[in-house]
């Protein structure tokens, strides 16, 4: 047997397919650990690295894949213009680098959903998490009692003994937040559909509850409340007989739109019941100003460059103005309007919108619990996309790539295109 069909055997096996998903989660999650620890450079030497290891396994699974279902048409809309939009920024090689890391981030999304099935990918996320959130306390415990000393290299100030906040090995003590969230969902899933013993799955979550208490972080109550009720509704959806099930779904969406409605009029009273006014003022001036950006550059925007680190116009010419040190909007849908334009932003939300429906229609009849895996996830990166810019940067835009990939593979019109070469147009059924 030559090199290459040893290779080639490697590449297409399922142990390699494992080992390769979770080496890419836990590079995707600790992508600040490794950054901060060594370099950006080594960062995007490592996503390159695994792009190239994504490719080989693609290209010797070939036969498996289909072209037409490859990637969801309106991420590649997505991407696309804001590939184009690099002919408009103010640095067309920053924004190139900015692009070519959205492109990197989404071709291992990409890869990971085509070499793995939905539990699959449940069951690497949740081991990649436990290890992340282990990490990230052992390293607070080290600090800030052991020790009692700032890890200044990592952004972690030591303050565990004062009951937080942490932020572990990710950047934030929202960042923190928010895979405490994913953490949480992914672990529930694990044990209802019982890969994952009590005796994992309790502690998990517990560290994960830990965790997201120690964060201080506001938007965890947001994003906590916003996934117990969407939740709640798809088991009610799950559960109604198939007759009443369009009926159940109508009355659901009424409610959901009159709680949107009354929460918005309260809202200053949710603020403040939340103690985040100052955090909210913060985040409105910060809009306001990127309000008055857009009005010069409504359609198009001023071109993508992922987060604001690079320094480019005109994001230091807003932090000039608000005498502040912003690296993100603080809202993924101001990001994209402001970088992409109105045209972006519509792109973005097709993407998002599209993947929830698509999947919360395939959670609503099929009866295994991991089903629902995928529209909790992407309900928690929509709500979590009003607080921060998580959604289109690293984990977050990776998390959002592949959960639009898993809802396109179980309901697409491609699927009709490909099963109509055989004589059988699929349909969604129920198995209840």
């Amino acid at each position: 047997m030559t090199a290459g069909h040893r290779l080639g055997r490697l590449l297409g096996s399922a142990e390699f397919a494992r080992a390769f998903t979770i080496t890419v989660l836990a590079a995707v999650f600790g992508s600040y650990l490794i950054e901060r620890m060594t370099s950006r450079v080594t960062l995007a030497t490592i996503i390159a690295g695994l792009c190239v290891l994504g490719l080989g396994t693609l290209w010797v699974r070939r036969e498996e894949l289909s072209l037409l279902r490859i990637a969801p048409s309106s991420l590649l809309a997505f991407l696309a213009w804001a590939l184009v939009s690099i002919a408009w920024t103010t640095d067309k090689s920053d924004s190139l680098f900015g692009w070519l890391e959205l492109l990197g981030f989404a071709f291992l999304a990409i890869t990971v959903g085509h070499i793995r099935d939905t539990l699959q990918t449940v069951r690497a996320l949740g081991d990649t998490l436990r290890a992340l959130l282990a990490l990230s306390l052992g390293l607070e415990i080290l600090s800030g009692i052991l020790l009692d000393l700032p890890f200044v290299f990592l952004g972690i100030q030591g303050d565990l003994a004062l009951g937080g906040p942490v932020q572990g090995i990710f950047g934030s003590r929202n960042m923190l937040g928010f895979v405490t969230v994913i953490a949480l969902i992914t672990f529930f899933v694990e044990w209802r559909s019982q890969s994952l013993n009590a005796r994992i799955a309790v502690p998990s979550m517990g560290l994960a509850l830990l965790l997201a208490f120690l964060s201080a972080s506001p938007t965890v109550l947001v994003l906590a409340a916003a996934v117990t009720t969407v939740a709640v509704a798809l088991t009610i959806v799950r559960h109604a007989p198939p007759e009443r099930r369009s009926l159940v779904q109508w009355v659901l969406g009424v409610l959901v739109t009159l709680a949107l409605a009354a929460a918005f009029l309260l809202r200053h009273s949710i603020i403040a019941l939340m103690n985040a006014g100052s955090d909210f003022s913060i985040r409105a001036t910060l809009w306001n100003k990127i309000l008055d950006f857009v009005a010069l550059k409504p359609i198009e925007g001023w071109g993508w460059f992922g987060s604001w680190a690079r320094g480019e116009y005109p994001f230091t010419f807003i932090n000039f103005q608000l005498a502040d040190r912003h690296q993100s909007a603080l809202n993924a849908y101001f990001d994209v309007l402001l970088q992409l334009g109105a045209a972006g932003l519509v792109l973005f939300l097709l993407l998002g919108g599209v993947a929830l429906v698509r999947s919360w229609l395939v959670a609503s009849v099929r009866r295994s619990v991991v089903y629902a895996w995928t529209p909790l996830m992407l309900v928690t990166l929509a709500v979590e996309s009003m607080f921060e810019s998580f959604t289109i940067v690293g984990a977050g835009w990776f998390m959002l790539v592949l959960c639009a990939l898993r809802a396109g593979q179980s309901r697409s019109w491609r699927e009709n295109i490909d099963a109509a070469h055989t004589g059988a147009i699929p349909t969604l059924r129920s198995e209840y």
